[in-house]
């Protein structure tokens, strides 16, 4: 398969009078069609990471290649999924309004929009809900629409910053078997961060595990479950148990890594401000197929 992603020694340090460095030397490839998982430590740079493949944080070092080409700048056939679906949605737009709101700046025909729109939802079980609007739906629903927006771009790389962590048990399975059906019909490439090991080895064609900040790839954990997975019989499975096993001890007793200007204690870098990054959050709505509405303002349907 061809090489969709390229991650060279990528580094990243914030800026400051405590400067704190966040990744440091992080190397990875992932071909057309996968869904790569990533774990690691609270605070170890994970987000960070897919900050600056998104090209939302400019790296200190190292280079982000998509279809073999320099990212430079926020690339169109890029979405992105952010945790807090609480913030990534335009509370006075429709779930319709809402899907369709990125395809906007492409200048999709208005026809052609609602057509989109209206099948993602249907693909993300949430058809019949396109008038309601997101604070009328529970937790899982409105992550649902997060999802459908990004898939609505048909997006070449769609990254995913903790998508489930926010909802309930029982709508995190939901979701995750949502995710599966929609890659495989789609056939998208997926990069996603969790802190969840079980979830990551559900979820993924291979586990990339991350050491303690300033991260770097401590393993690379292929995981051959096949891709018709169960929510009981795959967890149950033998090969599942080990490999859980074996990422739960490659963090367990992974060291702890010194870069310049870390000390105990440091913040998590998991939503760095304007002021420690240099890069501000209002940024996030440029993204082509963002979910993350960004600020509180913004235009009406």
């Amino acid at each position: 398969m061809p090489s969709m992603l390229e991650v060279s020694e990528l580094t990243h340090t914030y800026p400051g009078q405590q400067a704190h460095t966040a990744i440091g030397g992080v190397s990875f490839e992932v071909t057309a069609g996968q869904l790569t998982c990533i774990v690691g430590p609270s605070g170890c740079g994970k987000s960070t990471l897919l900050r600056c493949i998104a090209s939302l944080v400019t790296p200190t070092a190292g280079q982000v290649r998509l279809r073999g080409q320099p990212v430079r700048g926020v690339p169109e056939d890029l979405a992105v999924v952010f945790q807090d679906y609480g913030r990534s949605l335009f509370p006075w737009m429709s779930v319709r309004g809402n899907v369709e709101f990125p395809l906007r700046s492409r200048k999709v025909p208005r026809a052609q929009r609602r057509r989109r729109a209206l099948d993602t939802l249907e693909r993300v079980g949430l058809s019949g809900a396109e008038d309601k609007y997101p604070w009328q739906l529970s937790g899982g629903m409105q992550q649902r629409v997060a999802i459908a927006r990004a898939l609505a771009c048909e997006p070449a790389l769609l990254l995913m910053d903790e998508p489930f962590a926010s909802v309930d048990a029982q709508t995190r399975f939901e979701l995750e078997d949502l995710l599966l059906r929609v890659r495989a019909e789609q056939d998208t490439t997926i990069l996603l961060v969790t802190h969840d090991i079980d979830e990551s080895v559900y979820l993924g064609d291979r586990v990339l595990v991350l050491s303690k900040s300033p991260a770097t790839v401590l393993a690379d954990v292929e995981v051959e479950l096949g891709q018709q997975r169960d929510q009981i019989s795959t967890r149950e499975s033998e090969l599942f148990v080990r490999l859980r096993g074996e990422i739960a001890r490659t963090l367990r007793n992974a060291p702890q890594n010194r870069g310049e200007g870390d000390h105990e204690g440091s913040r998590e870098d998991e939503e760095p401000g304007p002021d420690s990054s240099g890069e501000d959050r209002a940024d996030e709505p440029a993204l082509a197929g963002s979910d993350s509405a960004g600020s509180e303002r913004g235009p009406t349907e």
